[in-house]
Protein backbone atom coordinates (compact mmCIF):
# COMPACT_ATOMS: atom_id res chain seq x y z
CA UNK A 1 0.00 0.00 0.00
CA UNK A 2 1.37 3.20 -0.71
CA UNK A 3 2.28 6.34 1.88
CA UNK A 4 -0.69 8.18 0.56
CA UNK A 5 -3.48 5.19 0.71
CA UNK A 6 -1.79 4.47 4.44
CA UNK A 7 -2.45 7.76 5.53
CA UNK A 8 -6.14 8.21 4.53
CA UNK A 9 -6.87 4.45 5.97
CA UNK A 10 -5.11 4.96 9.20
CA UNK A 11 -7.76 4.78 11.59
CA UNK A 12 -9.12 7.68 13.82
CA UNK A 13 -11.76 7.26 16.63
CA UNK A 14 -11.71 10.48 18.58
CA UNK A 15 -9.49 12.78 20.66
CA UNK A 16 -6.46 11.11 21.88
CA UNK A 17 -6.53 11.31 25.83
CA UNK A 18 -3.11 12.40 26.57
CA UNK A 19 -0.84 10.58 28.99
CA UNK A 20 0.36 12.95 32.33
CA UNK A 21 3.00 15.81 31.12
CA UNK A 22 2.01 15.47 27.59
CA UNK A 23 0.62 18.81 27.76
CA UNK A 24 3.86 20.26 28.14
CA UNK A 25 5.45 18.50 25.14
CA UNK A 26 6.01 20.28 21.66
CA UNK A 27 3.29 19.18 18.94
CA UNK A 28 6.41 18.72 16.96
CA UNK A 29 9.80 18.26 17.63
CA UNK A 30 12.31 18.69 14.39
CA UNK A 31 16.29 16.90 15.05
CA UNK A 32 18.66 17.85 11.88
CA UNK A 33 16.12 16.33 9.37
CA UNK A 34 17.30 15.83 5.95
CA UNK A 35 16.32 14.92 2.53
CA UNK A 36 17.77 14.30 -0.51
CA UNK A 37 16.98 12.68 -3.89
CA UNK A 38 20.29 11.62 -5.24
CA UNK A 39 22.61 14.70 -5.63
CA UNK A 40 19.90 16.85 -4.56
CA UNK A 41 19.42 18.06 -1.46
CA UNK A 42 15.67 19.05 -0.81
CA UNK A 43 15.75 20.14 2.87
CA UNK A 44 18.97 20.33 4.82
CA UNK A 45 19.07 19.61 8.56
CA UNK A 46 16.29 21.69 9.79
CA UNK A 47 15.73 21.69 13.38
CA UNK A 48 12.69 23.28 15.19
CA UNK A 49 9.88 22.62 17.44
CA UNK A 50 6.28 23.84 17.28
CA UNK A 51 4.32 24.49 20.67
CA UNK A 52 0.59 22.75 21.12
CA UNK A 53 -2.03 25.25 19.73
CA UNK A 54 0.48 26.98 17.81
CA UNK A 55 0.32 28.24 14.41
CA UNK A 56 3.56 27.95 12.75
CA UNK A 57 4.53 29.12 9.30
CA UNK A 58 7.39 27.75 6.92
CA UNK A 59 7.70 30.80 4.52
CA UNK A 60 9.38 30.56 1.50
CA UNK A 61 9.39 30.27 -2.11
CA UNK A 62 8.11 27.57 -4.25
CA UNK A 63 11.17 24.71 -4.21
CA UNK A 64 12.64 26.16 -1.08
CA UNK A 65 11.88 22.66 0.94
CA UNK A 66 8.66 23.30 2.39
CA UNK A 67 6.22 20.50 0.96
CA UNK A 68 9.21 17.95 1.49
CA UNK A 69 9.08 18.97 4.82
CA UNK A 70 5.62 18.56 5.43
CA UNK A 71 5.50 15.55 3.40
CA UNK A 72 8.25 14.17 5.90
CA UNK A 73 6.37 15.23 8.95
CA UNK A 74 3.12 13.55 7.80
CA UNK A 75 5.11 10.14 6.77
CA UNK A 76 4.61 10.43 3.30
CA UNK A 77 8.29 10.93 2.54
CA UNK A 78 11.06 9.15 4.97
CA UNK A 79 13.59 11.42 5.83
CA UNK A 80 17.16 10.53 4.60
CA UNK A 81 18.79 11.52 7.83
CA UNK A 82 17.67 13.17 11.36
CA UNK A 83 14.32 12.91 13.25
CA UNK A 84 11.27 14.09 14.11
CA UNK A 85 8.17 13.74 16.34
CA UNK A 86 4.38 14.76 16.03
CA UNK A 87 2.37 14.20 18.96
CA UNK A 88 5.27 12.70 20.65
CA UNK A 89 5.34 9.87 17.93
CA UNK A 90 8.50 8.91 15.95
CA UNK A 91 7.43 9.85 11.87
CA UNK A 92 9.68 6.66 11.02
CA UNK A 93 9.05 4.12 13.87
CA UNK A 94 5.90 4.95 14.78
CA UNK A 95 4.24 6.26 11.70
CA UNK A 96 0.99 4.67 11.90
CA UNK A 97 0.70 6.82 15.50
CA UNK A 98 1.61 10.14 13.73
CA UNK A 99 -1.27 9.64 10.98
CA UNK A 100 -3.80 8.94 13.38
CA UNK A 101 -3.58 12.30 15.28
CA UNK A 102 -2.76 14.48 11.63
CA UNK A 103 -4.84 16.35 8.95
CA UNK A 104 -3.62 17.47 6.36
CA UNK A 105 -4.85 19.66 3.11
CA UNK A 106 -2.72 19.13 -0.20
CA UNK A 107 -1.89 21.94 -2.23
CA UNK A 108 -3.56 20.24 -5.12
CA UNK A 109 -7.82 19.57 -4.75
CA UNK A 110 -8.31 16.02 -3.65
CA UNK A 111 -12.32 16.21 -3.30
CA UNK A 112 -14.77 14.36 -5.64
CA UNK A 113 -16.87 17.15 -7.25
CA UNK A 114 -19.40 14.64 -8.18
CA UNK A 115 -20.65 14.14 -4.14
CA UNK A 116 -22.11 16.88 -2.59
CA UNK A 117 -19.76 17.96 0.64
CA UNK A 118 -21.67 15.82 3.68
CA UNK A 119 -21.30 12.92 0.94
CA UNK A 120 -17.63 14.17 0.88
CA UNK A 121 -17.20 13.80 4.32
CA UNK A 122 -18.80 10.68 5.24
CA UNK A 123 -16.11 9.03 2.99
CA UNK A 124 -13.29 10.59 4.73
CA UNK A 125 -15.13 9.42 8.21
CA UNK A 126 -15.33 5.85 7.04
CA UNK A 127 -11.44 5.93 5.93
CA UNK A 128 -10.13 7.30 9.22
CA UNK A 129 -12.57 4.96 11.19
CA UNK A 130 -14.39 7.77 13.08
CA UNK A 131 -17.12 5.79 15.20
CA UNK A 132 -20.82 6.44 13.43
CA UNK A 133 -22.44 7.69 16.39
CA UNK A 134 -19.78 10.72 16.24
CA UNK A 135 -19.84 11.07 12.41
CA UNK A 136 -22.91 13.51 11.98
CA UNK A 137 -22.13 15.80 15.18
CA UNK A 138 -18.48 15.97 13.50
CA UNK A 139 -19.47 16.54 10.17
CA UNK A 140 -22.22 19.40 10.96
CA UNK A 141 -19.42 20.90 13.21
CA UNK A 142 -16.77 21.37 10.73
CA UNK A 143 -19.04 22.54 8.36
CA UNK A 144 -19.59 25.25 10.82
CA UNK A 145 -16.25 26.02 11.33
CA UNK A 146 -15.62 26.80 7.99
CA UNK A 147 -19.03 28.49 7.12
CA UNK A 148 -20.34 25.86 4.50
CA UNK A 149 -23.61 24.58 6.83
CA UNK A 150 -26.10 26.25 4.25
CA UNK A 151 -23.50 24.07 1.26
CA UNK A 152 -23.72 21.00 2.50
CA UNK A 153 -25.86 19.55 0.80
CA UNK A 154 -24.61 20.91 -2.26
CA UNK A 155 -22.39 18.95 -5.27
CA UNK A 156 -18.54 19.84 -5.13
CA UNK A 157 -18.65 21.17 -8.43
CA UNK A 158 -20.84 24.07 -7.74
CA UNK A 159 -18.48 25.15 -5.15
CA UNK A 160 -16.31 27.69 -6.09
CA UNK A 161 -12.04 27.36 -5.64
CA UNK A 162 -12.17 29.16 -2.22
CA UNK A 163 -15.24 27.24 -0.95
CA UNK A 164 -13.48 23.53 -2.21
CA UNK A 165 -10.63 24.83 -0.23
CA UNK A 166 -12.36 25.81 3.34
CA UNK A 167 -14.34 22.00 2.50
CA UNK A 168 -10.84 20.53 2.26
CA UNK A 169 -9.96 21.84 5.71
CA UNK A 170 -13.36 20.87 7.12
CA UNK A 171 -12.30 17.23 5.78
CA UNK A 172 -9.16 17.36 7.21
CA UNK A 173 -10.43 18.36 10.96
CA UNK A 174 -13.31 15.74 10.65
CA UNK A 175 -11.60 13.04 12.54
CA UNK A 176 -10.38 15.40 15.23
CA UNK A 177 -6.29 15.71 14.37
CA UNK A 178 -4.57 16.70 17.01
CA UNK A 179 -2.35 18.78 14.50
CA UNK A 180 -3.61 20.27 10.73
CA UNK A 181 -0.44 20.51 8.23
CA UNK A 182 -1.97 23.22 5.62
CA UNK A 183 0.54 23.04 2.59
CA UNK A 184 -0.45 26.67 0.66
CA UNK A 185 -3.86 26.68 1.79
CA UNK A 186 -4.56 29.80 -0.06
CA UNK A 187 -2.79 29.57 -3.37
CA UNK A 188 -4.45 30.59 -5.88
CA UNK A 189 -6.75 32.62 -4.31
CA UNK A 190 -8.46 36.19 -4.49
CA UNK A 191 -7.56 38.44 -1.66
CA UNK A 192 -11.21 38.26 -0.03
CA UNK A 193 -11.74 34.21 -0.03
CA UNK A 194 -8.13 34.02 1.52
CA UNK A 195 -9.04 36.40 4.46
CA UNK A 196 -11.95 34.08 4.49
CA UNK A 197 -9.77 30.50 4.88
CA UNK A 198 -7.90 32.55 7.31
CA UNK A 199 -10.95 33.52 9.72
CA UNK A 200 -11.49 29.63 9.73
CA UNK A 201 -8.19 28.66 10.49
CA UNK A 202 -8.17 31.14 12.98
CA UNK A 203 -11.45 29.80 14.20
CA UNK A 204 -10.15 25.92 14.66
CA UNK A 205 -7.37 26.86 16.58
CA UNK A 206 -9.92 29.14 18.83
CA UNK A 207 -12.65 26.85 19.41
CA UNK A 208 -10.42 22.68 18.69
CA UNK A 209 -7.14 23.89 20.11
CA UNK A 210 -5.59 22.09 16.80
CA UNK A 211 -1.92 22.85 16.17
CA UNK A 212 -1.39 24.27 12.70
CA UNK A 213 1.52 24.01 10.46
CA UNK A 214 1.09 25.57 7.25
CA UNK A 215 3.85 26.67 4.12
CA UNK A 216 3.31 29.96 2.56
CA UNK A 217 5.17 32.22 -0.40
CA UNK A 218 2.73 34.90 0.71
CA UNK A 219 3.81 37.06 3.64
CA UNK A 220 0.94 39.36 4.31
CA UNK A 221 -0.06 35.18 4.92
CA UNK A 222 2.66 34.72 6.85
CA UNK A 223 1.47 36.99 9.33
CA UNK A 224 -0.96 35.16 10.37
CA UNK A 225 1.32 33.48 12.16
CA UNK A 226 2.38 33.54 15.76
CA UNK A 227 6.35 32.20 14.57
CA UNK A 228 7.36 31.65 10.85
CA UNK A 229 10.81 30.19 9.77
CA UNK A 230 12.09 31.12 6.63
CA UNK A 231 13.29 28.48 4.41
CA UNK A 232 15.35 28.69 1.46
CA UNK A 233 17.37 25.90 -0.70
CA UNK A 234 16.37 23.77 2.27
CA UNK A 235 17.81 25.42 5.08
CA UNK A 236 15.76 27.33 8.04
CA UNK A 237 17.80 30.60 7.66
CA UNK A 238 15.44 32.83 10.16
CA UNK A 239 12.97 31.53 12.90
CA UNK A 240 10.99 33.68 15.61
CA UNK A 241 7.89 35.97 15.59
CA UNK A 242 6.98 38.43 13.15
CA UNK A 243 7.78 41.45 14.98
CA UNK A 244 10.66 40.01 16.93
CA UNK A 245 12.37 38.74 12.99
CA UNK A 246 11.52 42.64 11.38
CA UNK A 247 12.85 44.19 14.80
CA UNK A 248 15.84 42.07 14.09
CA UNK A 249 16.77 43.87 10.45
CA UNK A 250 16.56 47.45 11.63
CA UNK A 251 14.44 50.39 13.06
CA UNK A 252 11.69 52.37 11.08
CA UNK A 253 12.94 54.58 8.75
CA UNK A 254 11.97 57.92 7.41
CA UNK A 255 13.10 59.49 4.07
CA UNK A 256 12.61 62.92 2.82
CA UNK A 257 13.59 65.39 0.96
CA UNK A 258 13.75 69.05 1.79
CA UNK A 259 14.59 72.41 0.26
CA UNK A 260 18.33 72.08 1.94
CA UNK A 261 19.09 68.66 2.64
CA UNK A 262 22.01 69.97 4.02
CA UNK A 263 20.72 72.21 6.54
CA UNK A 264 17.86 69.89 7.31
CA UNK A 265 20.77 67.04 8.26
CA UNK A 266 23.02 69.70 10.58
CA UNK A 267 19.11 70.33 12.43
CA UNK A 268 18.10 66.94 12.67
CA UNK A 269 21.27 65.75 13.90
CA UNK A 270 21.38 68.12 16.53
CA UNK A 271 18.01 67.15 17.63
CA UNK A 272 19.41 63.76 18.05
CA UNK A 273 18.43 61.82 15.22
CA UNK A 274 20.37 59.48 13.63
CA UNK A 275 20.28 60.65 9.65
CA UNK A 276 22.08 59.31 6.78
CA UNK A 277 22.46 60.86 3.58
CA UNK A 278 21.26 58.79 0.17
CA UNK A 279 20.98 59.40 -3.34
CA UNK A 280 16.99 60.88 -2.74
CA UNK A 281 17.82 62.91 0.11
CA UNK A 282 18.06 61.70 3.71
CA UNK A 283 17.31 58.99 6.10
CA UNK A 284 16.21 58.86 9.73
CA UNK A 285 16.28 56.10 11.87
CA UNK A 286 13.38 56.30 14.91
CA UNK A 287 12.01 54.06 16.90
CA UNK A 288 8.79 54.55 15.54
CA UNK A 289 8.14 55.86 12.44
CA UNK A 290 4.32 56.72 12.48
CA UNK A 291 4.93 58.95 15.62
CA UNK A 292 8.15 60.42 14.59
CA UNK A 293 6.78 62.29 11.49
CA UNK A 294 5.61 65.38 13.41
CA UNK A 295 8.47 65.76 15.60
CA UNK A 296 10.18 65.20 13.05
CA UNK A 297 9.11 67.55 10.47
CA UNK A 298 9.01 69.96 13.53
CA UNK A 299 13.07 69.79 13.96
CA UNK A 300 14.03 69.76 10.23
CA UNK A 301 13.83 73.59 10.37
CA UNK A 302 13.70 74.01 6.21
CA UNK A 303 10.59 73.09 4.24
CA UNK A 304 9.91 69.38 3.40
CA UNK A 305 9.40 68.34 -0.23
CA UNK A 306 8.60 64.85 0.21
CA UNK A 307 8.37 62.13 2.88
CA UNK A 308 7.67 58.79 3.03
CA UNK A 309 7.47 56.53 6.49
CA UNK A 310 8.88 52.94 6.14
CA UNK A 311 8.71 50.04 8.87
CA UNK A 312 10.36 47.04 8.01
CA UNK A 313 8.21 44.10 6.64
CA UNK A 314 8.63 40.44 6.11
CA UNK A 315 9.65 41.02 2.13
CA UNK A 316 12.55 43.30 3.97
CA UNK A 317 13.12 40.61 6.26
CA UNK A 318 13.42 37.87 3.39
CA UNK A 319 15.42 40.38 1.28
CA UNK A 320 17.89 40.92 4.34
CA UNK A 321 18.69 37.39 4.83
CA UNK A 322 18.41 35.87 1.23
CA UNK A 323 19.86 39.52 -0.95
CA UNK A 324 16.74 38.62 -2.92
CA UNK A 325 13.44 39.04 -3.08
CA UNK A 326 10.72 36.19 -2.47
CA UNK A 327 10.13 34.20 -6.14
CA UNK A 328 6.52 34.60 -6.66
CA UNK A 329 5.78 32.11 -9.51
CA UNK A 330 4.18 29.17 -8.71
CA UNK A 331 4.81 26.14 -10.00
CA UNK A 332 7.99 27.37 -11.58
CA UNK A 333 11.37 25.70 -12.52
CA UNK A 334 13.73 27.54 -11.67
CA UNK A 335 13.55 26.66 -7.85
CA UNK A 336 14.32 22.74 -8.36
CA UNK A 337 17.17 23.93 -10.67
CA UNK A 338 18.72 26.61 -8.18
CA UNK A 339 18.55 24.12 -5.10
CA UNK A 340 20.43 21.62 -7.04
CA UNK A 341 22.78 24.34 -7.84
CA UNK A 342 23.09 25.61 -4.30
CA UNK A 343 23.77 21.72 -3.43
CA UNK A 344 26.79 21.65 -5.71
CA UNK A 345 28.14 24.46 -4.43
CA UNK A 346 28.08 23.76 -0.56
Amino acid sequence: MSALADITTAPRTGSRSLEPGATDRPAIEVRGLTKTYGELVAVREVSFDISQGEIFAFLGPNGAGKSTTIKMLCTLARPTTGSAKVSGFDVVEEARLVRRHIGLVFQEQTLDDQLTAEENLRFHAVLYGVPAAQVEARISRVLELVALSDRRKDLVSTYSGGMARRLEIARGMLHTPAVLFLDEPTVGLDPQTRMLIWEDIHRLRREEGVTIFLTTHYMDEAENAERIAIIDYGTIIALDTPDTLKASIGSDTIDLETTDDDAAQRALGVAGYRIERTDQGLTAYVEDAEAAVGPLVAAVGVPVRTLRAHRPTLDDVFLHYTGREIREQHGETLPMFARAHGARRR
